[in-house]
């Protein structure tokens, strides 16, 4: 990339990458301030002096210069000589720091001992996600953040509830030790009071040992707004603008703060897809999720063509196809809400390239449905669009939940939360809750349960809030139920492969009982093929005849009704059945069904 003459007799060395890279030689330091007349570095290796270590002018606006006497662990920040005086910077691809408002921490990808731990992310069919904020999923200590390391003690827990890819919130540091993570201050570095990059590196290694895919929130659309350094970082700026990084024209504000990236600079494109690709190759994460995508590919993400950022759009396809290649696996995903075809379209097509996207068509719809008060007033048109949405003929294009961080704050709480405010330990409240568990974990789609939801956490998400995991014993049966579907969804007993299919069929929608049931499958016939029996309403249905796709004995599998999820549960006496004679819903043979109130049922054959 960049030549150094170390010595006359020597010869020419190059020394790739940017910030503080680590060398048998010493530390390289490279940054990009293109308006700076001068750099130079310093640290604990050279007492702060300004004078110490000058950098060269290297091309394009960067400067550099190994220093032999620097090494891992030491602390620095550069000096930019500008027309307004020094100016004293972090290093904007710091890898590790002090905390936000403090110093760089020369940190080397190498040391980290992986031992060899081998693991492949499973096919997208088979993934059920569970999102995590690691700042309050396990607290061990009042008035403490939970940490990476804290994080991994729960590895268990989530194992044997049958997750197998967590998606954390955003690590990057952040302002002081409590946010949700999408205020980035330094987005190469992992949040100091999160465990720092060896702990995000330790999460991902213990939750591959468990056999659990890491999915790792990123953010893109803006970054800050406070404590950063890369706002105006060279000295240079227009209109009041951010600078080199940033654009400085309308197309800065976003609903964050002034701080869009530009990214029709090459170093600040660079720098994006810098950031992408480490997370997949230096921290071994499985996935990426990104942020409000609609502010990357328009200034108000409002559709409108004359805010399209056609910069935007193609730096994630660049970033998106070359994940694609060189980590085939890997999955990227889009927090898009506006239901696009276009968003997970691949990049040859013209699409973004994302590999999934959350699904608003879904959610919004299910949340809807399941906390309306009365019954009458619930739409099955609206269950079975939300059950049937797909992008570009995949239903794994989409990731389907009724809790995330975004649908449990903002003036929205927990789903049982909004069905009986103050109350969640009701009849009510967890026969509903338990449906929408249900339609996330049956229908065709990546699903994706929030923390604290299989212990029927209540209120809204706080990052100030930690989890209870005291409910974890009191609504053990709760939590047991969340496990029984997971275990169905991944065909843990190999007698339900049709909930990881691409396949559904709407038997029935009952607008009048409230009734809908469906066919899941993947190829179809015994220990494929998937009824699913959910029943909106408070009656009780003894003789609810329905079309089955295949003669026989079909086996129960899951009863949310049954009495070890909750005690208040009614647990009618509802079997495996066998089917009749007789086509209905157009389908060869039929079967009478005893349905208990709002409750959904699984079946499936044997043979």
């Amino acid at each position: 990339m960049d030549n150094l003459q170390t010595a006359e007799t020597e010869p020419v060395q190059s020394f790739e990458g940017m910030g503080a890279t680590c060398h048998p030689e010493g530390v390289y330091y490279r940054v990009w301030a293109p308006h700076a007349e001068g750099v130079s570095v310093v640290g604990s290796f050279n007492d702060w002096e300004e004078d110490a270590n000058p950098l060269s002018q290297e091309e394009n606006g960067h400067w550099g210069a190994l220093i032999e006497n620097s090494k891992e662990g030491d602390e620095y920040k550069f000096v930019l000589k500008t027309p307004s005086g020094n100016l004293y910077r972090n290093d904007p691809y710091a890898l590790k720091m002090t905390n936000s408002a403090g110093n760089c921490i020369v940190y080397n990808h190498a040391s980290f001992d992986w031992q060899n731990v081998g693991f492949q992310i499973p096919s997208w069919h088979e993934l059920v996600i569970y999102e995590l904020h690691v700042g309050t999923f396990h607290v061990k200590e009042e008035g403490q953040v939970g940490t990476l390391y804290t994080a991994i003690e729960k590895l268990p827990y989530l194992k044997d509830m049958g997750f197998n890819a967590v998606e954390l919130m955003p690590c990057s540091e952040f302002p002081g030790s409590r946010s949700w993570g999408y205020n980035p201050a330094s987005p190469f570095a992992i949040e100091s009071d999160y465990g720092g990059p060896d702990g995000l590196k330790a999460f991902v290694k213990a939750a591959h040992e468990a056999g659990i895919a890491v999915i790792l929130d990123v953010v893109y659309n803006h970054f800050g707004p406070s404590d950063l350094d890369i706002w105006q970082f060279d000295g240079w700026q227009e209109n009041d603008g951010g600078g080199i990084y940033f654009y400085n024209d309308w197309r800065a504000e976003t609903p964050w703060g002034s701080t869009r990236p530009d990214y029709g600079r090459g170093e600040v494109r660079q720098y994006i897809h810098d950031n992408a690709m480490m997370w997949l190759r230096d921290f071994r994460v499985d996935g990426l999720r990104m942020d409000m995508v609609p502010y990357i590919r328009n200034v108000k993400a409002d559709g409108n063509p004359g805010n399209d950022i056609p910069e935007g759009i193609s730096l994630m396809q660049w970033i998106n196809k070359d994940i694609r290649e060189n980590c085939p696996n890997c999955l990227t995903i889009a927090e898009d809400m506006h239901s696009l075809d276009f968003i997970t379209d691949s990049v040859e097509d013209g699409g973004l390239g994302y590999g999934s996207q959350w699904d608003a068509e879904f959610v919004h719809a299910i949340r809807d449905t399941i906390i309306t008060a009365n019954d009458q007033d619930r739409n099955m048109d609206m269950v079975v669009e939300a059950i049937t949405n797909r992008y570009n003929t995949d239903s794994f294009q989409r990731i389907i939940y009724t809790e995330s961080h975004d649908e449990v704050a903002n003036g929205q709480a927990r789903v049982a939360e909004e069905i009986a405010d103050g109350d969640v330990n009701n009849w009510y409240s967890k026969k509903r809750a338990a449906l929408g568990v249900a339609l996330v974990l049956t229908s065709p789609g990546i699903p994706m349960i929030f923390q604290g939801q299989p212990l029927l956490e209540d209120k809204w998400f706080s990052d100030s809030d930690p989890i209870d995991w005291s409910r974890l014993e009191k609504f053990s049966g709760f939590a047991t139920l969340h496990r029984d579907m997971i275990h169905l969804r991944r065909n843990w007993f190999g007698v339900t492969k049709g909930l990881q299919g691409q396949n559904v069929e709407i038997i029935r929608a009952d607008n009048d009982k409230k009734v809908v049931i469906m066919h899941r499958f993947d190829q179809g016939g015994p220990k494929d093929s998937v009824v699913v029996v959910l029943n909106f309403s408070t009656e009780t249905f003894h003789d609810y005849k329905v079309g089955f796709p295949r003669a026989g004995k079909w086996h129960l599998r899951f009863n949310s009704d049954n009495e070890q999820y909750d005690p208040e549960f009614s647990h009618l006496g509802v079997f495996d059945i066998e089917t009749m004679d007789g086509e209905f819903d157009n389908l060869p043979v039929h079967a009478a069904l005893q349905i208990p109130p709002y409750t959904a049922l699984i079946f499936s054959q044997e043979d």
